[in-house]
């Protein structure tokens, strides 16, 4: 056992134990949705931001060793209160927590910051520049360097560590299956991502179809993840790439729901039902039924397992679309980006979502395009970014009229910080590519010259 592992506290165990209710009606399906339903004076904000170690030379960190993740971990544990936790007892180091916010590990060693939910993009702020600053303290004297990217701009996939998380070992092995990019998804990549509430069914649905129409506009407008394997490669976002060629039946923009005027959580669940399982729960092991739909599982169980309510929310988390529903809406579009930027993602969002006036306003707008619309040119997007033509108009110009919604939303909202500032400061960052023109991409590759110091330059530029 590496001596940075054994360093670190006896992890808690973060596995709760399974809901064994036993399946048998569909309104137990949507109880999760059901019971999630919050009022809107409750509405909070919960970010996640995930980014690459890399060493002064552009190696990628592993999980272990003296200067692997769980070195971090440790610092983190020592100087600012971080618990480790494990999945089983005496089990590896899979995350660490403190209060409601954890730090998790993605399949190829990136760490995400699962913030604590919060009341406004200000807490946000204050809460991410924290993490920033612990991270530093932590990171610079093992020699790690985080980037705010989406895709690796270094490593070829040999060349990565997997986290010894369950379920990766099951997916590693099951996903490549269906999509020919999905070990890169789990290695190679990295999201900014936010989690929002809602009041009742109309609410959520209605939030949900307008974040997936939204979801290849803020990509575009964000594209951030030019690099692929030590050069600059042929797409703006390599990590959109990526999505378009993961397992269908899990990902993408449910184009089941585009098509019904007013969807439900029944609707959901319907496309829930058809994706492919990695595996269920049963006495502490792990029983795999990889690609057995949930369907297939509810009607005929699995060698002598019924399906049991705890099944099913383990299911739902194994569901990557661009926007994700759970027991909150999860929107799960956009690159990893440095700190500051980053915030530009979720203020979007939060002035769109969380204003009565401005999710009906980009209901209206988004409505002028259809499903196929978008899907014709969802290559294009990521390979060119916001001057791709959809339905007439430059993805830039949608992108513009959605900020503009989104910020006087969080105009109306009026939480306003120290300074007596609103929360539509954090969209500046976003104004000012719009206004150029250009994408966070873009700007990485503006005077980016190649020699011996390329690497160097490339981690500057893209430091979280």
């Amino acid at each position: 056992m590496p001596k940075d592992r054994a360093a670190l506290p006896m992890p808690v165990t973060t596995s709760t134990p399974p809901n064994t209710e036993r399946l048998h009606d569909r309104e137990q399906l949507l109880s999760l949705f059901r019971q999630s339903e919050t009022p809107e004076s409750d509405f909070l904000i919960g970010v996640e931001a995930e980014k690459f170690g890399v060493l002064a030379d552009g190696t990628a960190i592993a999980y272990d060793g003296e200067r692997g993740v769980l070195a971090v971990l440790q610092g983190l544990s020592d100087k600012f209160g971080w618990a480790a936790d494990s999945e089983v007892p005496g089990g590896p180091i899979i995350s660490m927590s403190r209060g409601q916010a954890s730090i998790t590990l993605e399949p190829g060693a990136q760490i995400e910051l699962s913030g604590a939910p919060l009341s406004d993009m200000h807490a946000v702020h204050d809460e991410t520049w924290a993490h920033r600053d612990e991270l530093r303290q932590v990171s610079e004297p093992l020699g790690i360097h985080w980037l705010g990217l989406g895709f690796h701009p270094f490593a070829r996939r040999d060349e990565l560590s997997w986290v010894p998380k369950q379920r990766y070992s099951v997916m590693k092995e099951y996903l490549p299956t269906q999509g020919r990019r999905s070990l890169d998804m789990m290695q190679r990549t990295a999201t900014v991502q936010a989690n929002y509430d809602f009041a009742d069914e109309n609410d959520a649905m209605r939030k949900l179809m307008v974040s997936l129409r939204m979801s290849p506009i803020v990509q575009a407008l964000m594209a951030n993840a030019p690099f692929l394997e030590g050069a600059v490669g042929e797409r703006l976002s390599e990590r959109g790439d990526v999505w378009l060629h993961m397992d269908p039946s899990r990902s993408g923009l449910i184009e089941s729901l585009w098509s019904i005027e007013g969807p439900s959580y029944g609707d959901y669940v319907d496309w829930a039902l058809g994706a492919g399982m990695f595996l269920i729960k049963r006495d502490g092991k792990n029983v795999h039924n990889t690609g057995q739909s949930f369907r297939d599982f509810l009607d005929n169980g699995f060698e002598g397992h019924c399906a049991e309510l705890g099944d099913w929310h383990l299911h739902l988390t194994t569901l990557f679309p661009e926007v994700r529903l759970k027991s909150t809406l999860e929107v799960r579009g956009a690159d990893s980006l440095p700190a500051g930027l980053s915030l530009a993602v979720p203020a979007l969002s939060t002035g769109i979502l969380y204003d009565s006036t401005a999710l009906s306003e980009a209901e209206q707008l988004l409505g002028k395009f259809s499903f196929a619309d978008v899907q014709d040119i969802r290559a294009e997007l990521v390979t060119r970014g916001p001057g791709v033509q959809l339905a007439g108009r430059s993805v830039q110009q949608w992108g513009q009229e959605l900020m503009e919604i989104a910020r006087v939303g969080l105009v109306r909202r009026d939480r306003r910080n120290a300074e007596g500032r609103d929360e539509s400061l954090y969209l500046e960052p976003l104004a000012s590519l719009l206004s150029d023109e250009t994408t966070p991409a873009e700007r990485l590759l503006s005077g980016l010259e190649s020699g011996p110091r390329w690497v160097e330059e490339v981690i500057a530029r893209s430091s979280y």
